[in-house]
């Protein structure tokens, strides 16, 4: 299939795919340390790579072309000298590692795996102390000694929520957004993005529209391609106004980019809408699925260029988000399908398992969990074609179908 990105809207016909198959970064989740790792529940790593890889057989029966991060990666390093080094230092220097000496005995750990997927794969699921030999030394601390019972036995914290592939990067249009994510524990997961964007021979000649280095944060769930004309993103608890500035500046004045006009949605700064595609997801030409409490009038601000490079005119709209989106798409009249059908409770329950979280794989056909049956029937009888994924495990870490993929093309609509 051609090289390089294509996705100028969320329902064209999906091709081509990046996912993440679970690993043994689910092993390496320590309970008292979840909150700080962003996770909710311990997944079942068996049973969660088991609905992960019928996912996976899900999108390959629609003719889709799934795309694994840790192959991509693995292969940047099998194919560029020097790449994986480079890597490797990078990686290690933002491990955060304690200790004098603990940066050079992990160097030679992950030296020593000579399988670059395996190497990948060993990167993402972190370590523990149990897997290295810690001599007592003269260059011990009295720090490590003392508080090592209290201490974590994590030496480098693993990245569990890299099945989440939406997040780390954003692909817009022809170009990407290589995020830098709003908290440190998921802030490396996007060293892998930069690897294939800088390296794989498919994507390295792609645009960069925001860089993991910006001082401002950004996630993948905030950004969604209403058409190849316009973006919206949203404002949230992951994602920055003063990242969407960064945004509008390199999308507008690149080549690259059709983009005339980017809507930031201004949404509630909770856990719940966590990101823009957690408060709606288009899933048919004309239809969206929403968040309930999404309904009333919403704060929405108009980018668009300014007469000379580097302006930016704003504007503010105040109005329904069914006017809004009705203005983005150009349709006459938008449907909106509010997760849990109307019961507050159910709403509140599925909201929680990702109800309006869905994959389009082509205009009325999409991907949704098992476990949301409520909002499913409403989207059946709606007339949408369901492709349901299994749910009990992958649910546990607060994401869905949307939040677990990420397109690298689609057909035009």
């Amino acid at each position: 299939m051609t090289k390089g990105l294509h996705v100028p809207s969320e329902i064209g016909k999906l091709r081509k795919v990046c996912l993440h198959r679970p690993g043994d970064e689910l092993l390496n989740l320590p309970p008292d340390e979840l909150e700080r790792l962003l996770f909710d529940d311990v997944p079942f790593l068996e049973v969660a790579q088991q609905e992960h890889d019928t996912f996976a057989q899900i999108l390959r029966d629609q003719g889709v072309e799934v795309l694994y991060l840790e192959n991509l990666v693995a292969e940047v390093f099998d194919q560029v000298p020097g790449a994986r080094a480079e890597f490797t230092d990078q990686y290690i220097a933002e491990a955060g590692i304690r200790g004098k000496h603990m940066p050079q005995i992990v160097r030679e750990k992950l030296d020593s795996i000579e399988d670059n997927l395996e190497f990948v794969k060993k990167t993402m699921a972190g370590m523990t102390k149990a897997e290295i030999e810690m001599p007592l030394t003269a260059s011990t601390t009295l720090d490590s000694l003392v508080n090592s019972e209290s201490e974590s036995d994590l030496i480098i914290d693993p990245m569990p929520n890299l099945y989440f592939t939406r997040d780390p990067f954003a692909v817009v249009g022809e170009g990407v957004n290589l995020n830098r994510m709003y908290s440190v524990t998921r802030n490396r997961e996007t060293l892998y993005g930069k690897y294939v964007f800088k390296y794989h021979p498919d994507y390295k000649d792609v645009s960069l529209y925001f860089r993991r280095d910006c001082q401002f944060h950004t996630e993948g769930g905030d950004v969604l391609n209403i058409n190849e004309k316009t973006l919206a993103v949203g404002i949230s608890q992951r994602t920055q106004a003063a990242a969407i500035d960064v945004m509008a500046q390199n999308i507008f004045w690149n080549s690259d980019s059709k983009v005339e006009r980017i809507l930031a949605f201004d949404i509630p700064v909770s856990r719940a809408f966590m990101h823009l595609d957690t408060v709606f997801t288009q899933i048919d030409v004309d239809k969206f699925t929403i968040h309930p409490a999404i309904m009333g009038t919403l704060r929405v601000y108009e980018l668009t260029a300014g007469k000379n490079p580097g302006d930016v005119n704003i504007r503010l709209i105040e109005d329904t988000l069914e006017h809004v989106l009705e203005d983005a798409t150009g349709v006459d009249q938008v449907k909106l399908i509010p997760c849990g059908g109307g019961d507050p409770i159910a709403a509140s329950r599925e909201q929680w398992n990702d109800g309006s979280n869905t994959l389009c794989v082509e205009p009325g056909k999409i991907c949704v969990y098992a476990r949301n049956t409520v909002t499913n029937d409403v989207l059946y009888k709606e007339g949408l074609d369901l492709l349901v994924v299994p749910s009990a495990e992958l649910s546990r870490g607060r994401g869905g179908p949307r939040c677990m993929s990420m397109p690298a093309w689609r057909e035009a609509l």
